[in-house]
């Protein structure tokens, strides 16, 4: 299963920047694709994940999985993130163990958000 990705690229990393440079998370989303993304893992940039006081941030989510949110993420830190995103797209529920992940993972994570459950299909009363 294809897990996604998301990089924002708007994140300035609470920096003031001049008309025209680009932002620590283009240069993030720019680092982890140069790199090579993991087998499995579909990158997609994204114009805000709400994290701005958070430094970069990036979200890792799949059908039927928890999610995370990591921040304080750097264009240094892109090949920690595509070694857990590999974690995460080989763990069928999306928690990787502790041991397992990168150090940014252990230490950075904004958010962790439980899977959709699925909806019940709930049959009508039988007619009497």
């Amino acid at each position: 299963m294809t897990v996604t990705l998301h990089v924002c690229i708007t994140c300035r990393a609470g920096q003031s920047l001049p008309e025209g440079e680009t932002t620590p998370g283009a240069r993030l989303h720019a680092a982890i694709l140069g790199i090579g993304v993991p087998e499995g893992v579909h990158v997609v940039p994204v114009e805000c994940l709400s994290a701005c006081n958070q430094g970069c941030s990036i979200a890792l989510s799949a059908p039927g999985r928890w999610s995370y949110v990591y921040g304080r993420l750097s264009e240094a830190s892109a090949s920690d993130v595509a070694a857990g995103a590999a974690a995460y797209a080989a763990a069928p529920d999306g928690i990787v163990p502790w041991r397992q992940r990168p150090e940014i993972f252990r230490k950075q994570s904004l958010a962790r958000i439980p899977p959709i459950a699925p909806t019940i299909a709930v049959a009508p009363e039988a007619a009497e």
